[in-house]
Protein backbone atom coordinates (compact mmCIF):
# COMPACT_ATOMS: atom_id res chain seq x y z
CA UNK A 1 0.00 0.00 0.00
CA UNK A 2 1.83 3.21 -1.03
CA UNK A 3 2.52 6.16 1.20
CA UNK A 4 -0.17 8.31 0.19
CA UNK A 5 -3.09 6.14 0.96
CA UNK A 6 -2.06 5.01 4.22
CA UNK A 7 -1.20 8.46 5.68
CA UNK A 8 -2.86 11.21 3.58
CA UNK A 9 -6.44 10.12 1.78
CA UNK A 10 -8.31 9.64 5.40
CA UNK A 11 -6.51 13.14 6.61
CA UNK A 12 -7.55 14.55 3.05
CA UNK A 13 -10.71 12.82 3.54
CA UNK A 14 -11.62 14.48 7.30
CA UNK A 15 -10.52 17.59 5.83
CA UNK A 16 -12.98 17.76 3.16
CA UNK A 17 -15.85 16.26 4.71
CA UNK A 18 -15.43 19.43 7.27
CA UNK A 19 -14.75 22.36 4.13
CA UNK A 20 -18.47 20.88 2.74
CA UNK A 21 -20.35 20.85 6.09
CA UNK A 22 -19.51 24.70 5.72
CA UNK A 23 -19.94 24.90 2.52
CA UNK A 24 -23.62 23.74 3.05
CA UNK A 25 -23.65 25.38 5.91
CA UNK A 26 -23.17 28.61 4.00
CA UNK A 27 -25.48 27.20 1.58
CA UNK A 28 -28.37 26.97 3.60
CA UNK A 29 -27.90 30.43 5.14
CA UNK A 30 -27.18 32.06 2.13
CA UNK A 31 -29.27 30.26 -0.11
CA UNK A 32 -32.27 29.23 2.22
CA UNK A 33 -32.37 32.03 4.48
CA UNK A 34 -31.77 29.71 7.62
CA UNK A 35 -29.64 32.31 9.94
CA UNK A 36 -27.50 31.02 12.35
CA UNK A 37 -27.17 31.16 15.93
CA UNK A 38 -23.72 31.69 18.06
CA UNK A 39 -23.73 27.79 18.50
CA UNK A 40 -24.18 27.34 15.08
CA UNK A 41 -21.06 29.20 13.95
CA UNK A 42 -19.29 28.24 16.75
CA UNK A 43 -19.15 24.49 14.87
CA UNK A 44 -18.37 26.20 11.66
CA UNK A 45 -15.03 27.16 13.80
CA UNK A 46 -14.57 23.52 14.76
CA UNK A 47 -15.03 22.31 11.77
CA UNK A 48 -12.74 24.55 9.58
CA UNK A 49 -10.18 24.08 13.03
CA UNK A 50 -10.25 20.36 11.87
CA UNK A 51 -9.76 20.81 8.64
CA UNK A 52 -6.56 22.80 9.46
CA UNK A 53 -5.36 20.41 11.66
CA UNK A 54 -6.07 17.54 9.33
CA UNK A 55 -3.93 19.70 6.52
CA UNK A 56 -0.27 19.51 7.76
CA UNK A 57 -1.00 15.14 7.87
CA UNK A 58 -2.17 15.69 4.15
CA UNK A 59 1.18 17.39 3.18
CA UNK A 60 3.90 16.05 5.85
CA UNK A 61 2.87 12.28 6.56
CA UNK A 62 5.43 11.75 9.03
CA UNK A 63 4.12 9.55 11.88
CA UNK A 64 4.51 12.47 15.01
CA UNK A 65 2.52 15.27 12.14
CA UNK A 66 -0.31 12.06 11.78
CA UNK A 67 -0.52 11.26 15.18
CA UNK A 68 -1.17 15.19 16.35
CA UNK A 69 -3.49 15.74 13.91
CA UNK A 70 -5.59 13.07 14.50
CA UNK A 71 -5.45 13.22 18.29
CA UNK A 72 -6.28 17.26 17.59
CA UNK A 73 -9.55 16.17 15.28
CA UNK A 74 -10.49 13.50 17.95
CA UNK A 75 -10.82 16.47 21.12
CA UNK A 76 -11.90 19.26 18.56
CA UNK A 77 -14.65 16.48 17.08
CA UNK A 78 -15.70 16.21 20.84
CA UNK A 79 -15.78 19.36 21.24
CA UNK A 80 -18.01 20.32 18.13
CA UNK A 81 -20.18 17.37 19.77
CA UNK A 82 -20.97 19.03 22.61
CA UNK A 83 -21.44 21.45 20.73
CA UNK A 84 -24.12 20.42 19.02
CA UNK A 85 -25.63 17.93 21.88
CA UNK A 86 -25.67 21.80 24.16
CA UNK A 87 -27.41 23.74 21.04
CA UNK A 88 -29.85 20.85 20.66
CA UNK A 89 -31.06 20.47 24.40
CA UNK A 90 -30.10 23.43 26.13
CA UNK A 91 -29.57 26.35 23.23
CA UNK A 92 -32.36 25.91 21.46
CA UNK A 93 -35.26 26.30 24.66
CA UNK A 94 -33.48 29.68 25.04
CA UNK A 95 -35.01 33.08 23.72
CA UNK A 96 -31.54 34.59 23.79
CA UNK A 97 -28.00 33.36 22.93
CA UNK A 98 -26.09 36.51 24.60
CA UNK A 99 -23.24 36.15 26.46
CA UNK A 100 -23.28 32.43 25.72
CA UNK A 101 -20.08 30.63 26.04
CA UNK A 102 -20.28 30.29 22.35
CA UNK A 103 -20.81 34.16 21.87
CA UNK A 104 -18.21 34.79 24.32
CA UNK A 105 -15.84 32.22 21.76
CA UNK A 106 -16.92 34.40 18.22
CA UNK A 107 -16.72 37.56 19.84
CA UNK A 108 -13.16 36.85 21.23
CA UNK A 109 -11.84 35.21 17.79
CA UNK A 110 -13.05 38.26 16.13
CA UNK A 111 -13.99 36.40 12.81
CA UNK A 112 -17.92 37.38 13.36
CA UNK A 113 -16.66 40.80 12.38
CA UNK A 114 -13.68 39.84 10.33
CA UNK A 115 -16.01 37.17 8.23
CA UNK A 116 -19.79 38.12 8.67
CA UNK A 117 -20.75 36.22 6.42
CA UNK A 118 -19.45 33.02 7.87
CA UNK A 119 -19.13 33.84 11.28
CA UNK A 120 -21.64 36.03 12.79
CA UNK A 121 -24.54 34.72 14.74
CA UNK A 122 -27.74 36.29 13.21
CA UNK A 123 -30.12 34.69 15.15
CA UNK A 124 -31.40 34.04 18.15
CA UNK A 125 -30.98 29.84 19.68
CA UNK A 126 -34.65 29.58 19.58
CA UNK A 127 -35.12 31.31 16.04
CA UNK A 128 -32.21 29.33 14.65
CA UNK A 129 -33.87 26.00 15.79
CA UNK A 130 -34.59 24.63 12.11
CA UNK A 131 -35.59 21.64 10.69
CA UNK A 132 -33.49 20.09 7.15
CA UNK A 133 -35.57 17.22 6.04
CA UNK A 134 -37.62 16.69 9.41
CA UNK A 135 -34.22 16.44 11.39
CA UNK A 136 -32.94 19.24 13.16
CA UNK A 137 -30.15 20.89 11.68
CA UNK A 138 -27.51 20.41 14.62
CA UNK A 139 -28.22 16.86 14.39
CA UNK A 140 -26.88 16.49 10.94
CA UNK A 141 -23.47 18.20 12.26
CA UNK A 142 -23.17 16.01 15.21
CA UNK A 143 -23.50 13.02 13.05
CA UNK A 144 -20.55 14.73 11.09
CA UNK A 145 -18.62 15.55 14.05
CA UNK A 146 -18.59 11.95 15.10
CA UNK A 147 -17.25 10.46 12.22
CA UNK A 148 -14.26 12.70 12.27
CA UNK A 149 -14.02 11.33 15.57
CA UNK A 150 -14.51 7.69 14.63
CA UNK A 151 -12.38 8.54 12.10
CA UNK A 152 -9.60 10.15 14.17
CA UNK A 153 -9.83 7.45 16.73
CA UNK A 154 -9.02 4.61 13.64
CA UNK A 155 -5.76 6.91 12.84
CA UNK A 156 -4.91 7.39 16.32
CA UNK A 157 -5.03 3.21 16.72
CA UNK A 158 -4.03 2.50 13.21
CA UNK A 159 -0.03 3.39 13.35
CA UNK A 160 0.03 0.80 17.06
CA UNK A 161 -1.72 -1.68 15.17
CA UNK A 162 0.79 -1.67 12.00
CA UNK A 163 3.99 -1.12 14.45
CA UNK A 164 2.69 -4.56 16.62
CA UNK A 165 2.32 -6.52 13.17
CA UNK A 166 5.79 -5.20 11.84
CA UNK A 167 7.55 -5.75 15.33
CA UNK A 168 5.57 -9.41 15.43
CA UNK A 169 7.09 -10.58 11.87
CA UNK A 170 10.58 -9.18 12.93
CA UNK A 171 10.25 -11.32 15.58
CA UNK A 172 9.01 -14.35 13.45
CA UNK A 173 11.82 -14.04 11.23
CA UNK A 174 14.50 -13.62 13.69
CA UNK A 175 12.83 -17.01 15.58
CA UNK A 176 13.90 -18.62 11.91
CA UNK A 177 16.81 -17.90 11.71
Amino acid sequence: MNRWHVGRRPFAAIALLCVAAVGIALATQHGLGMAPCPWCVLQRLIFVTIALVALPAVLLPRPAVRKTGALLAALLALGGSAAALYQHFVAAATTSCKLSLADKIMSATGLDEALPGVFAPWASCADAAAKLLGLPYEYYSLTLFVLVLLAALWLLRRPAARAQAAAGAAAASAARR
